[in-house]
């Protein structure tokens, strides 16, 4: 099977850098699954997981809070938020980025529909991370 090359980037650091056959990333409209020669495009991503696929199988998850993937057909560039390994996740922390997350959203009931946005936004990536650490 062709591979492309798969570049993950978080604030800290560069996490991934290989020749993988496909990833499944987390686009904010749902899971997209890429192979060599995809359509080039720009998609915003979702609190979720990202599954690196190689000889038919899953090597490698991380978990990503959002950000950026710019898909080329020769090149996957994920550009996260915050990046994690799947078994890195910690449940309890997880939990209580959520319950911080939820009360960051009732203080923003009366704010601006932007802010209101981005703490839901917050809420949803937290669910997202409590699902991946019960699933790891």
């Amino acid at each position: 099977m062709a591979s492309f090359q798969l570049e993950l980037v978080s604030p800290e650091k560069l996490l991934l850098s290989r020749a993988v056959e496909m990833a499944v990333i987390p686009a904010a409209e749902g899971e997209m699954g890429v192979l060599a020669g995809h359509a080039p495009m720009i998609v915003a991503l979702r609190g979720g997981v990202i599954s690196v696929r190689e000889g038919g199988q899953v090597t490698e998850q991380l978990f990503v809070a959002g950000g950026f993937a710019e898909v080329a057909p020769d090149r996957v560039t994920i550009l996260a938020d915050e990046a994690t390994p799947l078994a890195s996740l910690s449940k309890s922390d997880a939990e209580i980025r959520l319950r911080e997350a939820e009360a960051a959203l009732s203080a923003a009931a009366n704010e601006t529909p932007e802010k209101r946005e981005a703490a839901m936004a917050r809420v949803l990536s937290a669910r997202a991370m409590v699902e991946a650490a019960l699933a790891a």
